[in-house]
């Protein structure tokens, strides 16, 4: 692929962007930056062998907003067919052992007649757009080489590879992820703690059509989501499962027997989709919070994960960093257009400002959500059944709840309206 050019030549030539993680963030980041500066002369770095990424059978609820924003990068044209559109979303609150889980709270899935309010989307679909568009734009797509470290001046930075390379560039994007090596690297702090959870993922099978439902049970131990997608190429029906467990019981669950966890899945899932069975193997990642103190250093900005790691309970950590994504890439095209140095840190703190409260406050609401629906206990079960029960209730509150799962709510960047940079 062009994509993949030798580092020689990057090596002769200073770049005004490098991107560090070529996950779904990093990408994007760079994608949108080149499509809108085309002048701008963006390379990519991965530490992951190349191939990887083909190989991640896990699947992300893409909200509104981002799939607007994949739509102006032009890469949702090639991912909406795999698409599978969310058409409802209930949520229950009951114990395992409940003969009958009511619901409390019913969402439609449309921001706008047409318009679901998300999308399920395949990783592997989502990262080899974004790596198709990349190649097309003449993005450099260095892969299977870590940054080993990195040296700022007022005149940019230099960048060593674990290879012996050296890159010059004007601004690093740190896209690698919630143990973010480079946040480490910039001395940025982070707030951070273990929920003792770890979160089950995998691709079920079953008899009967979802529909388009996607449900969220709250029990005891954590929330069990079922998120539809599009049946595949033999006409199976399907959906993805985020299981949350206790770590303790979520290890013993994905290393023992099958027989014991397809009996513990039937259990929580049901058989109103018919008779289910597991279509890859179930794998399990710790749970916990991690919100970085600063998303910017001299030259360099954080992005997705290496920024915030929240808890999946309300499904929104891939469209936070498409957030971060719209932000950046709005204030570093603003500023090349105006002549500025897009690494200078009066520059950055512009998308630190932007970004940096919305990200505490879904940090906070996502731990308080936790907390509040992962235990059993009676006062807090009546307390938090009856405010879905209201929430029901109230149309207007529901719209409002729906915007701000879309996506859509204010001080939206242009690229999550759909709108060009």
């Amino acid at each position: 692929m062009a994509i993949k050019q030798g580092q020689e030549a990057l090596e002769q030539s200073r770049l005004d962007v490098l991107v560090a993680g070529a996950g779904y963030v990093g990408l994007a980041a760079a994608v949108s930056l080149k499509q809108a500066r085309p002048s701008l002369r963006i390379a990519v770095v991965d530490a992951a062998p190349p191939g990887v990424w083909q190989k991640d059978g896990r699947a992300s609820a893409i909200a509104a907003a981002a799939c607007r924003m994949l739509d102006q990068l032009g890469v949702w044209a090639e991912i909406a067919p795999q698409a599978q559109a969310i058409t409802e979303m209930i949520i229950t609150d009951s114990r395992t052992s409940d003969p009958v889980r009511p619901v409390f709270l019913t969402f439609d899935g449309e921001v706008a007649p047409g318009e679901p309010f998300a999308h399920m989307v395949a990783n592997r679909d989502l990262n080899g757009a974004l790596r198709r568009q990349a190649e097309q734009l003449g993005i450099d797509l260095i892969e299977g080489v870590a940054v080993q470290s990195f040296d700022t001046s007022t005149a940019g930075l230099t960048v060593h590879l674990a290879d012996g390379a050296t890159l010059l560039a004007r601004l690093l994007v740190a896209a690698d992820g919630v143990n973010s090596r480079l946040r480490d690297m910039a001395g940025i702090k982070t707030v951070r703690w273990e929920y003792g959870q770890s979160g089950i993922v995998c691709t079920v099978a079953h008899e009967r059509p979802h529909n388009g439902r996607a449900e969220e049970h709250f029990l005891p131990a954590g929330p069990f989501a079922t998120l539809p997608l599009k049946p595949d190429k033999d006409g199976t029906n399907r959906s993805s499962i985020v299981w949350v467990e206790r770590t303790e019981d979520a290890n013993k669950l994905v290393h023992g027997d099958d027989l014991v966890f397809e009996m513990e899945l039937e259990q929580r899932f049901g058989l109103k989709l018919g008779e289910i069975r597991t279509m890859d193997k179930p794998r399990a990642w710790p749970l916990g919070l991690t919100l970085a103190r600063a998303f910017v250093a001299p030259r360099i900005a954080l992005a997705g994960d290496a920024a915030h790691g929240i808890h999946p309970i309300a499904g929104q950590g891939l469209n936070l960093g498409f957030k971060d994504v719209a932000a950046l890439a709005e204030v570093i095209v603003e500023a090349d257009r105006l002549g500025q140095d897009i690494g200078a840190l009066d520059v950055l703190e512009r998308y630190q400002q932007w970004r940096r409260f919305d990200t505490m406050q879904m940090g906070v609401t996502t731990d308080v959500l936790n907390r509040l629906f992962s235990n059993d206990i009676a006062p807090l079960r009546a307390v938090r059944d009856i405010g879905l029960g209201l929430v029901e209730r109230m149309p207007a509150l529901k719209g409002f709840f729906i915007r701000q799962a879309s996506g859509l709510a204010s001080d939206t960047p242009r690229l999550l309206r759909g709108e060009a940079i």
